[in-house]
C-alpha cells in the first residue's frame, strides 16, 4: 500500500495508523473539539445550510475517516446545543483531497456505510488551488504539510554551495543545506496559505498536525531527522562498499522539512490573511526500533526502488534497523513532538 504526498510516498503519513503518533492525534482531536465549539461561527454556513471541510493528504485511512467524523460531530453538537433545533443542523459534504497516485479506490471502499456526509475525492497538490472560492468551512491536514512540493534545487546542484553531497537531507548538513530547505518550506506555505484563504470563507477554520522541531533545538538533535540522517547513512555505507554509485546518493535527498512553531507563526503572519488562534507542541511518544523499521520501509520503499533499484532493498532496511538498535540510546535522549496549529480566515 504506497501513500503519496505531493509526488513523494510519505514516510509520515503512514505514521497516521502507527502507535507513536496516536497521542498526537488523540490530542488534536480534542483541541479541534474546543476550536469547533470557542471559534467556529455557525452563521458562515447557515445560508446554505451546507458544511463542508476537506482532509488534504488523507492518504486511505482509517484514521482520516475518524478525524472528519470528529469534526462532525463536534459541529453538530454545536449546532444542536446554539440553535436548540435539530433543523439547524447542516448537511455535511467532505472533501478527501490527497495526490492523483493516492488509492482513492481503496480509501472509498472503506468508507463508513453509516456515515453523515457526502463523500468526494479531490486529487491535486495541496500546494496549489483544489476548490472554488470560499467554498470551504474547515481545512484539516495530519502528518502531510512536512513535505515539500519539491527537493530544493540547490541541493542537487554540484555548482552550488547548497550541493548535498553524501547526503540525502538537511539534517546535520551545511548552513547552505539548511537555509535551502527552510526556503523551500516557506515558499511551499505560502502557497498553501495563499490558496486556502481563496478557498475558504470568511471566519472559516484551518487546523494541521505535523511533526515538528522545538523552538531552538537544533536540526541535527531532532528526532525525525535523525531516523533519515541514520537511514542516509545505510545507503553511503552500501555506496562506500560498492554496491551503489556514490552519485546516486549525491543525487538522491527527501522533500522532507520538520518547522518548528516560531517558523510556522512567521510564515502565517507574513502571509496575513490568517489569525493565529491556536499553536502548541502535543505529546509524543517514542516509537520503539521494530515499529520504526516497519514505518520507514513502508514509507520509502517505493523511493528507493525507483532511484537505487529493487535489489538494494532488503540489505538497507535491515541495516537501518540494526543501526537504531545500536542507536537506541541516543533516540531516548531527544524529544519528540508534534505541532498543532489552528488559523481563522480572516473576513476582511
Amino acid at each position: 500500500m504506497a501513500t503519496r504526498v505531493n509526488g513523494a510516498d510519505s514516510l509520515y503519513s503512514y505514521s497516521k495508523n502507527s502507535s507513536f503518533q496516536r497521542n498526537a492525534i488523540d490530542a488534536a482531536k480534542e483541541l479541534i473539539k474546543e476550536a469547533v465549539f470557542d471559534k467556529l461561527d455557525i452563521e458562515i454556513f447557515s445560508p446554505t445550510n451546507t458544511f463542508r471541510l476537506t482532509d488534504l493528504g488523507c492518504s486511505v485511512g482509517p484514521n482520516t475517516f475518524l478525524a472528519v467524523q470528529n469534526i462532525l460531530e463536534a459541529v453538530e453538537h454545536k449546532c444542536r446545543t446554539q440553535a436548540h433545533n435539530s433543523d439547524q443542523v447542516p448537511d455535511f459534504q467532505v472533501f478527501f483531497s490527497d495526490q492523483a497516485g493516492n488509492d482513492f479506490n481503496e480509501l472509498f471502499q472503506s468508507i463508513p456505510p453509516d456515515r453523515n456526509y457526502y463523500a468526494m475525492g479531490v486529487p491535486g497538490s495541496f500546494y496549489s488551488r483544489l476548490f472554488p472560492k470560499a467554498c470551504l468551512h474547515f481545512v484539516y491536514s495530519s502528518f502531510s504539510l512536512q513535505y515539500l512540493s519539491k527537493v530544493p534545487e540547490q541541493v542537487v546542484d554540484r555548482s552550488s554551495p547548497a550541493w548535498n553531497k553524501g547526503r540525502i537531507h538537511y539534517s546535520n548538513s551545511t548552513h547552505e543545506v539548511v537555509e535551502a530547505y527552510a526556503t523551500q518550506y516557506a515558499k511551499d506555505m505560502e502557497c498553501f496559505l495563499s490558496a486556502r484563504a481563496q478557498e475558504i470563507v470568511g471566519g472559516g477554520l484551518v487546523a494541521f498536525v505535523v511533526p515538528g522541531r522545538p523552538d531552538g533545538t537544533p536540526h541535527a538533535q531532532n528526532i525525525y531527522n535523525m531516523s533519515l540522517d541514520l537511514f542516509g547513512s545505510c545507503l553511503m555505507d552500501m555506496a562506500n562498499k560498492g554496491v551503489i554509485a556514490e552519485d546516486r546518493v549525491d543525487s538522491f535527498n527527501l522533500p522532507l522539512y520538520n518547522a518548528s512553531l516560531q517558523e510556522v507563526e512567521a510564515i502565517v503572519k507574513s502571509n496575513g490573511c490568517f489569525s493565529i488562534e491556536r499553536m502548541e507542541h502535543l505529546p509524543q511518544e517514542k516509537p520503539q526500533p521494530k515499529e520504526v523499521h516497519s514505518t520507514v520501509r513502508a514509507g520509502m520503499e517505493n523511493m528507493i526502488r525507483e532511484h537505487f533499484g529493487e535489489e538494494i532493498l532488503d540489505e538497507v532496511f535491515d541495516t537501518f534497523g540494526k543501526k537504531y538498535e545500536e542507536s537506541i540510546c541516543v533516540f531516548k535522549s531527544v524529544k519528540a513532538i508534534s505541532l498543532f496549529v489552528l488559523l481563522k480566515r480572516n473576513s476582511k
